[in-house]
């Protein structure tokens, strides 16, 4: 089984109806009533030694800043603020209190810049590295809450920021590359201290322009097929249109690589993906620059499923490939889609 039949099967097995319960499993949080006006918002998510980060070249810090970061990301991508945080934290035994004391403080660091609280948790001992949990709780005005089931054709597509650069940074501190060290840091602090864009999200959420919305974490190319898949409707996005690939592709000459690959499948780049009808353009533009933030519009939706890339080729001539969930997978076999 794959993540997404495993996420599935589990899904079959609750139940959908179960009272305040707004959304369950399939979108960024799990939605509950908390009032007649506003809806609580919760997401989980694990950070593991060897396969999320590696402590060779991830400093503590920046790792505890890193794990609130892609759990306060599905708050904003839901259009709500992050309040609660909830820690399960596991060791081995004999472990470094320095390394230790340093993920601590970058994380209850990051909790006050997001303006969200730790108040509880717990720690366990863990014999095959460091592992940790973080639950986030959050809230929204329940008609703000934006969805991933909402995306509608003729909608555009869009996406904050840049795409690609944390997978590009990876390959960059994997590889100890060193030269013109200033040049390349962008890239590696995208992978080793990602910024949510709850701020984004929020603004987004109340405007009442978004009609679907998620963060990216596993790729372009499988997010926007789940966000397809709930919304029952399909996506062109455009190769030429991706944000940051011409960046990307200075990085590529240095050190080998595939810049649309990054782009469309590197994931963990914990920016914003969300769908607005055309006329929405000047506004979403000028919200972004009100939060410092690149809004780029990549494709549309369409009628249909599935996800399409369309590439122009050096002839004048255009080719169109399938992509749908061709970004991360923790259990997918090689060569499986």
């Amino acid at each position: 089984m794959n993540e997404r039949q495993l996420i599935e099967y589990i899904a079959a097995l609750t139940d959908p109806a179960t009272q305040g319960l707004i959304k369950g499993i399939g979108d960024d949080c799990a939605v509950i009533h908390k009032d007649k006006d506003l809806a609580w918002l919760l997401t989980m998510d694990t950070l593991i030694e060897g396969v999320h980060f590696d402590p060779a070249f991830h400093p503590p810090s920046k790792l505890g800043r890193k794990a609130v970061s892609v759990n306060v990301s599905d708050i904003g991508a839901m259009g709500g603020k992050p309040i609660f945080v909830l820690l399960s934290i596991g060791m081995p035994k004999g472990f470094d209190p320095s390394w230790f004391t340093a993920f601590a403080h970058g994380l209850t660091e990051a909790c006050r810049e997001y303006g969200c609280q730790l108040i509880g948790g717990d720690t366990v001992a863990s014999p095959l590295g460091f592992t940790c949990s973080l639950t986030v709780i959050g809230e929204a005005k329940a008609e703000q809450v934006v969805y991933r089931s909402g995306a509608r054709v003729g909608d555009e597509i869009w996406v904050s920021g840049s795409l690609g650069f944390a997978a590009a940074g990876l390959e960059l501190l994997q590889r100890k590359f060193q030269p013109n060290n200033e040049r390349w840091q962008p890239f590696r602090e995208q992978h080793l201290n990602p910024r949510a864009r709850v701020e984004m999200g929020r603004e987004l959420g109340a405007s009442g322009l978004v009609h679907a919305m998620m963060d990216l974490s596993d790729g372009l190319a499988t997010d926007l097929a789940h966000l397809c898949k709930q919304s029952g409707v399909g996506a062109r996005i455009t190769a030429r249109s991706l944000p940051g690939i011409a960046a990307l592709g200075e990085v590529a000459s240095l050190i080998g690589g595939q810049p649309e690959d990054w782009a469309i499948s590197g994931g963990e780049d914990y920016e914003l993906l969300f769908t607005a009808p055309p006329g929405a353009s000047d506004r979403l533009l000028a919200m972004g620059r009100r939060c410092g933030l690149r809004l780029s519009p990549v494709g549309s939706i369409v009628a249909g499923s599935g996800v399409t890339l369309i590439r122009d080729l050096a002839d004048g001539t255009c080719e169109e490939v399938a992509i749908a969930y061709r970004g991360f997978d923790h259990f997918r076999d090689r060569g499986e889609v």
